[in-house]
Parts: structure tokens; sequence; C-alpha cells
């Protein structure tokens, strides 16, 4: 595990700290920003980085900046930590591309779990086709293609559409997506959820609409 860089973004010296402690103890490298144009610069030079964790409030560029920037050229997961626990904030996240969101105070031992969850997916070995109605996915590459063309998915996109494409046919309940993609004890409710699946059919162009809504329940991936 001490090959996997994370970058740790918070204005905060006692955060970073605690964060970073927690994270090396559990066998990580850790890189620290103490902005946003920081952990932009430190993003950009240092290969290798395999997730962030990133604040929202910070001075110079804030979290939502730098996820943008990020995004542009990157799919690396990533985290957010925030004191605001307001819903539309989260939902801001999740369209710019968000991982996962962590509300301040966190459990750091939590955080460390979902990092752990994130990064063993994201950098599984496992050799696994996936193919329905000219979707392909090749989940050890994390690599989705279109009838042959690539289409770039964020890490809980690409979880999503696993999910839907290896149980197709199948409907599926939003807690059920909820526990499977975002793990149990993910405190979100069916707007994360819509909100993805609203991105993720975006992507998929033509091919969206093999993501059946099933209203009052939730949703069906069905190659008609």
């Amino acid at each position: 595990m001490s090959d996997l860089k994370i970058l740790v973004v918070d204005d905060e010296s006692r955060m970073r700290k605690l964060v970073k402690d927690f994270l090396v103890r559990a066998g990580y490298q850790v890189l620290e920003a103490a902005d946003g144009e920081e952990a932009v610069d430190i993003f950009f030079s240092t290969k290798g980085i395999d997730l962030l964790v990133l604040d929202v409030m910070m001075p110079k560029m804030d979290g939502w900046e730098v996820v943008r920037e990020i995004r542009k050229v990157s799919q690396v997961p990533i985290i957010m930590l925030t004191a605001k626990d307001q819903e539309q904030d989260e939902l801001q996240g999740f369209e710019l591309g968000v991982d996962e969101y962590i509300s301040k105070p966190f459990s750091p031992k939590i955080l460390v779990a979902r990092i752990g969850a994130i990064l063993r997916r994201t950098n599984q070995l496992e050799d696994e086709n996936i193919e329905a109605g000219g979707i392909c996915m090749d989940v050890g590459a994390h690599h989705v293609t279109i009838d042959g063309k690539t289409v770039e998915l964020s890490f809980k996109e690409f979880e999503l559409l696993q999910f839907f494409m290896t149980n197709e046919g199948r409907a599926l309940t939003r807690e059920n997506i909820l526990n499977q993609v975002w793990n149990y004890d993910y405190f979100g409710d069916a707007r994360t959820i819509d909100t993805h699946v609203k991105k993720l059919r975006s992507k998929l162009g033509d091919k969206g609409k093999y993501i059946h809504t099933i209203w009052g329940m939730g949703y069906k991936f069905e190659v008609e």
C-alpha cells in the first residue's frame, strides 16, 4: 500500500495533521496542500496521485474550483470534506464529479475506511469485461466504450453503470443502489442517486435510454 499517494487539502493545519496521521498509520503516502491553488499545483506536478481529500472552504481557490480544474484532465477519486451540511452543497459536489462527501466533524477511522474501499475498487486487478447494447466496460482498466468510442466517467458513475449492467433486467431500489454503490455507512437519499443517473444517462447518449426509471422504486438497466 505504500505506493498509494493521497493529497490532503485543507487550510486548517490541525485538520491536515489529524487526517495525515491516520492515513500514514494506515500505510499511505500523504501529500499536503493548504489552499486550492497549492493543491492544483501539486496535483499537476506530481505523478501518480491516487485520491484527494479536499476541503470546500479555502482561500485563493475553493474546493469546487479545484474539482473543476482536476476533472478537466482526470477522474481521480475525490472525497470532499466540509463543515456545511446543506443538501444543495452535497448535490453540487456530485454534479461536479465528487465521489464521496463527508461533513465535519467526522470520524477519521470512517474516513480511512472509505478511502480504503475506494482505492481497493479503483485499483482492482480483476480482468472482467461487461458488454450490453454496444456498451463495453473493462473493469480492470476502469474503461468504458460505446460502439468503440471511449466515454469518460467519474469513479462513482463507473461503479453505478457497473452495478446496473451486472444486474441487467433486475428492478433495483434506491436503497439497494445506495448500499451497494455508496456503501452501507453512507447517509444519503434518493436525490444523490438521481443526480448521478441523470449525468450517467447524459454521458451514455442514446444508450442512456437503457436505464429505465421505475417510479416510486428505483431503476432498471435493460437493453431493448
